[in-house]
């Protein structure tokens, strides 16, 4: 696996966890990057900075502990509006920029923003080419393939990037009509890849160590971009690097060890949210790690009624205690 680099950073492997509003915080960051993850991506932040006062945007702009390199998701559709939130990024602590042109969510689409961008080319230009030249620090870019299966302008845009100065480019193997439905394609990641010379990151339905090697030998991408295959499994990183390295997987991890890291995690969102939104936010990330056990469902219909941090922690070790006594060892 060779090293991969932005700019002058040298990741320390070909795996990168995807940014992901309400998900990728700072303790979801530096856990994964624990297990195994070569770099991590904030959470995407709006590039309207009149609107940075809010509770949830101060905590999306808190880097420090934070490993390096320091990459930060802004989205907008304004040039000069992403110059601004690239550049109060790159103040508080952003070592590289990384500006959303793939999300397809509506509220951010409507706005002309994520990949609605993809549509226009010319703006396109103009905001890689304005926030490229307002910064010091490495940008780079997240787009899809295109915005419907008509319309897979995903190698002009690659190439539009790489002229502006863009220095990485992520693409996920879906267009913005598709939203997450269907499958990943990767037949446009090779085309983008081989159109360009600045590293490309593949995206989309990278859930297992097979499938990454598979996307990768498909596209020839330089890394990957994991997302929701983390949510919940974020030992996943460790699975990839092991099988991308020597061709064999690593056993999956003890109960025990998904007690230690779940009991880990909720103790940091504790901790960083507070009690009362701390409680909140850390019950999908439960859902999420006990999916596929037992009793899960019963499980989390209980647990999303408590409202203390305490009696949170207590019942997941109670859960987890139940199942060591029956001899379930090894998490699915």
């Amino acid at each position: 696996m060779s090293a991969v680099r932005i700019g002058p950073y040298a990741l320390a492997n070909q795996l990168i966890l995807a940014p992901m509003a309400g998900v990728t915080d700072r303790p979801f960051r530096q856990l994964c990057r624990r297990l195994g993850a070569g770099m991590v991506v904030s959470e995407m932040v709006t590039s309207n900075v009149g609107l940075w006062h809010t509770r949830k945007s101060r905590l999306r702009l808190l880097h420090a502990g934070d490993p390096e390199p320091r990459s930060v998701q802004i989205a907008g559709g304004d040039p000069q509006m992403l110059v601004e939130a690239a550049r109060a990024n790159v103040a508080l602590g952003a070592q590289i920029i990384d500006i959303n042109m793939g999300c397809p969510a509506k509220k951010v689409c409507n706005k002309a923003a994520g990949s609605a961008l993809m549509k226009d080319e010319r703006l396109v230009a103009e905001i890689l080419d304005s926030v490229v030249r307002a910064v010091e620090v490495p940008v780079t870019l997240k787009i899809r393939t295109g915005w419907d299966r008509a319309n897979k302008n995903g190698v002009s845009i690659a190439r539009i990037a790489e002229q502006a100065g863009i220095q990485a480019l992520a693409v996920h193997g879906r267009t913005r009509a598709d939203l997450y439905t269907g499958e990943a394609e990767y037949e446009t990641i090779a085309a983008i890849k081989q159109a360009v010379s600045i590293p490309v990151f593949a995206n989309g339905d990278i859930d297992s160590p097979e499938k990454a090697r598979a996307v990768l030998d498909a596209t020839g991408a330089d890394g990957l971009l994991i997302g929701r295959a983390a949510q919940g499994r974020p030992w996943i990183f460790r699975e990839i690097e092991h099988f991308l390295r020597t061709g064999e997987r690593l056993p999956a991890p003890t109960l025990y060890e998904v007690e230690r890291i779940l009991l880990g995690h909720l103790a940091e969102l504790h901790a960083f949210y507070g009690d009362l939104m701390g409680v909140r936010i850390a019950r999908k990330h439960v859902g999420w790690y006990l999916a596929t056990l037992p009793g899960a469902r019963e499980f989390r219909a209980e647990f999303n009624r408590l409202e203390d941090k305490d009696a949170q922690c207590a019942m997941v070790r109670r859960f987890f205690a139940e199942r060591h006594n029956e001899g379930e060892g090894v998490a699915a």
